[in-house]
């Protein structure tokens, strides 16, 4: 019978779990080596959709975890969810065809996107400059939108009855039989027993796994997001254009992002990371550029986070077959996932069968 459950990350995906157990009678301690909310789920673009995921099956599982977002938030009439929609469009030829292959792609699939043009598109965001804005060609996403991380966490964690948090103190060792992992040992000393684990510890997860003799390859990359000072109604909904992703924050922030703002973070001699300052002026300026009421604001922060990614892309959701106590649930798109997946995998810890819905997410596969 699993009473104690440890999870280990305090990310969305960790919370999630935790929340999940707890509803369901289990004891929960949820362990971190920072702070709630204090990792990759405080530095995400936290962009909901299921836009151009395949295979299929990871394209129902992201509209389950829309789904999921939608029902808890109406519950809980929660602040922290904001489903206004997506606006994107591309510069060239070649992005335009692979747009439009995106488009036709979840259509068939029965998601709601739709093509407008510019007047549309600035009838939903007023505050684009018009001349920034393609005469037609533009992809709009009505269901899409975004999650505030922090405040999904806290919600999570605040009605999780009886979970115990232990922030600051990372998991430093599993002890292991051949058929169970048996106790949890933290930085500090402390030494939990434990009936199953959890690790939902993002871009650590494979450090994790690898304490219980579990091989998990993952390829994370680096994400830098830009939060612009409180501008009142400058942003209203996730757009994606070609120089400059931005959508709108807490406070009345604004969140800027770009690809090519990524590729400029880099570790410098003290192995701290750091971003290139030309290429946060480069994306800010591309912010500017397409909202005119942002020209006049400053940059309130830069914030860089490691996204964790399966080998594959796909996520890694589960019990190990070979260490039947140990689950996985870690990947990228968490703030979209983590709701639903989360539920789906503390249901199996305590004995439930989601094998239909997990089985292309399983660990085994690598």
């Amino acid at each position: 019978m699993v009473e104690h459950v440890v999870v280990v990350g305090a990310g969305v995906y960790g919370a999630a779990v935790a929340a999940s157990l707890a509803r369901r009678g289990a004891r929960v301690t949820v362990v971190d080596a920072g702070a709630p909310a204090g990792g990759t789920s405080g530095a995400t673009f936290s962009w909901t959709n299921s836009c151009g995921k395949q295979p299929r099956t990871y394209h129902d599982l992201s509209v389950a975890g829309m789904d999921a977002h939608r029902r808890l938030a109406a519950d809980a009439r929660g602040d922290w969810y904001h489903e206004d929609g997506n606006l994107e469009w591309a510069a060239d030829d070649a992005g335009r065809e692979e747009l439009r292959r995106k488009v036709d792609g979840v259509l068939d699939y029965g998601y709601e996107a739709r093509w407008i043009d510019r007047a549309e598109a600035l009838a939903l965001e007023p505050g684009l400059d018009p001349g920034r804005v393609p005469a037609d060609g533009i992809a709009h996403f009505p269901r899409e939108g975004w999650v505030e991380p922090t405040g999904l966490i806290n919600h999570l964690l605040a009605t999780a009855r009886g979970v115990e948090v232990v922030r600051d103190d990372a998991v430093v060792d599993l002890e292991v039989t051949t058929v169970a992992v048996q106790a949890v040992r933290l930085a500090s000393g402390r030494t939990m027993s434990v009936d199953a684990v959890v690790d939902c510890a993002g871009p650590q997860a494979a450090r994790i796994a690898a304490l219980a003799g579990l091989d998990l390859p993952m390829r994370n990359t680096r994400g830098v997001l830009v939060r612009i000072a409180p501008v009142e109604g400058a942003v209203s909904r996730v757009v994606h254009a070609p120089e400059v992703h931005a959508r709108p924050d807490v406070h009345g922030r604004v969140l800027l992002h770009s690809l090519e703002i990524d590729r400029a973070a880099r570790v410098t001699e003290t192995g701290e990371v750091d971003v290139e300052l030309s290429a946060i002026d480069t994306v800010v300026e591309a912010g500017r550029a397409l909202y005119p009421s942002l020209r006049t604001a400053t940059v309130h922060s830069v914030k860089v986070g490691e996204r964790p990614i399966p080998d594959d892309g796909l996520p890694v959701l589960g019990r190990a077959v070979a260490l039947p106590n140990f689950h996985f649930a870690v990947s990228h798109s968490g703030a979209t996932l983590a709701v639903h997946a989360g539920d789906l995998v503390a249901a199996e810890v305590l004995g439930e069968n989601h094998d239909e819905t997990l089985h292309p997410f399983r660990f085994e596969r690598f």
